[in-house]
């Protein structure tokens, strides 16, 4: 099963009508041969004067205020579509890192809003801890492009003091998972990361990790992951895990939920606005994805 020509037109025209600057330049870097300036430029048009990134980057919150998730997000854009190294890491990343760099050695997953903009509840409540999401792809990403610099050795200890401690817990979160993966691709600590890796993936495939019913809203969203929000490309180093047949009915299944519009949908956001946003997302990923395994109708 194929998405048609016809249905990943609607697709893109979703993507151009609806989604923010960013997933449209995405969409041209990935699917029309676009360069990837253009996705820089409008990664950068969310980075403040601290030398962090805020307005939304997550369409979670309309605050302005720079966050260490959105800058991870900013760092791992500009990464895949090859608009990174190590100058651009050390000159315009790392001075906010540091700067809110826990006596841990991580960095937070989110800091607390201190402005009165529109935001959805989980980011009212955060606590402002050193956190595996956010450390791990950063440290996984400053090894990726050979750097060595003093913030890496207590990050480090961190992130296998916290990947020891949590262990199965939040495997069902697709998002997080990625992220701890590029840690263990890239750490010099090779038989630890093998071993981490292995237990890794164990866990995303014990009883209760993998939503298998296709037809729950929810499917392929948060806390209900399916093969490939783990293994969005045949060449994810998690892919090997999931069955042949796996793979395929839920590539089939991901095809036959797109909607009429030609969005794959979510139930993310806190305005109709902000829904768009997310549907904007989540059908520039689907496409992605589809892409990924020759799904797409030429």
């Amino acid at each position: 099963m194929k998405l048609s020509k016809e249905n990943y037109l609607k697709a893109r025209d979703f993507i151009l009508s609806n989604a923010r600057m960013i997933e449209r330049r995405l969409f041209q870097f990935y699917f029309e041969n676009d360069d990837p300036r253009g996705v820089f430029h409008a990664v950068y048009a969310y980075r403040n004067a601290d030398g962090g990134f805020g307005y939304g980057m997550e369409p979670d919150t309309a605050s302005p205020e720079s966050q260490p998730l959105f800058s991870i997000m900013a760092l791992e854009t500009l990464d895949e579509v090859g608009c990174l190294n190590s100058e651009l890491i050390l000159s315009d990343f790392m001075p906010y890192f540091e700067s809110v760099t826990t006596n841990k050695g991580g960095i937070p997953w989110m800091m607390r809003p201190t402005s009165q903009y529109p935001c959805a509840e989980h980011f009212k409540t955060v606590k402002e801890w050193a956190a595996l999401s956010t450390t791990a792809p950063l440290l996984g990403t400053l090894e990726k492009y050979g750097i060595d610099i003093p913030w890496m050795h207590n990050a480090e200890k961190f992130v296998w003091q916290e990947i020891d401690r949590i262990q199965e817990k939040h495997v069902f979160c697709h998002l997080c998972v990625p992220r701890r993966v590029k840690f263990l691709q890239h750490t010099r600590s090779k038989e630890k990361a093998k071993q981490a890796l292995s237990d890794l993936k164990q866990w995303i495939l014990a009883d209760g990790v993998l939503c298998h019913d296709t037809t729950d809203q929810g499917w392929g969203l948060y806390e209900k992951p399916h093969s490939l929000c783990y293994a969005p490309s045949p060449d994810d180093i998690l892919h090997a895990i999931f069955s042949k047949d796996m793979i395929n009915t839920d590539l089939n299944a991901l095809i036959a939920r797109q909607q009429e519009d030609g969005r794959w949908d979510t139930w993310y956001g806190l305005s109709e606005g902000m829904k768009l946003e997310w549907a904007g997302i989540q059908t520039l990923w689907t496409l992605k994805v589809l892409k990924n395994y020759h799904r797409i109708e030429q």
